[in-house]
């Protein structure tokens, strides 16, 4: 709630728009979960890591555990903004076993996302870079880069049919 004497400013998650206090000290993980219960990126290391927290920041994978609330500029898309965007990645990752107990699964379903977006899923050694800011400790990598690999290569020859 404001108070009317409070700077507000506008925020954007997954389309909708949200307004806080200028001064909100919170972290967008925390805004997200409090208060709009969007619990798809998860607390891991909250020193912005493990990837466990990742939301897109305009099309980017940024760690939602280092970002004020009040800092945002640009638009905010969670896991569960992107969920109906992303089927591909999804049976990608299921299909390849690239995971196993789910808890970093969202973030790096969104750093994949950003990846593909920014067009730099063309080679291994690219696709590791864009992913670096993700652990797994379940699966390993393997998977995780065959099921982007994958993704890229469906996504390419559907542009240029």
């Amino acid at each position: 709630m404001h108070d009317g004497h409070t700077a507000c400013k506008t925020v954007v998650v997954n389309g909708i728009d949200h307004t806080i206090a200028a001064s909100d000290a919170r972290t967008l993980l925390d805004y997200l979960r409090d208060e709009l219960h969007l619990t798809g990126a998860k607390h891991g290391c909250d020193r912005g890591e493990c990837g466990a927290c990742a939301v897109l920041v305009d099309g980017r994978a940024k760690p939602s555990c280092l970002t004020l609330t009040a800092n945002i500029q640009g638009e905010v898309t969670t896991i569960e903004g992107l969920a109906e965007d992303i089927t591909d990645i999804r049976a990608a990752f299921a299909d390849l076993g690239a995971f196993q107990c789910g808890y970093c699964t969202p973030g790096q379903l969104v750093a994949a996302e950003a990846c593909l977006r920014a067009g730099k899923a063309d080679s291994d050694t690219s696709i590791r870079f864009e992913m670096q800011g993700n652990v797994c400790r379940c699966t390993g990598y393997s998977q995780i880069m065959a099921a982007i690999t994958r993704v890229a290569n469906e996504r390419h020859r559907r542009e240029h049919q």
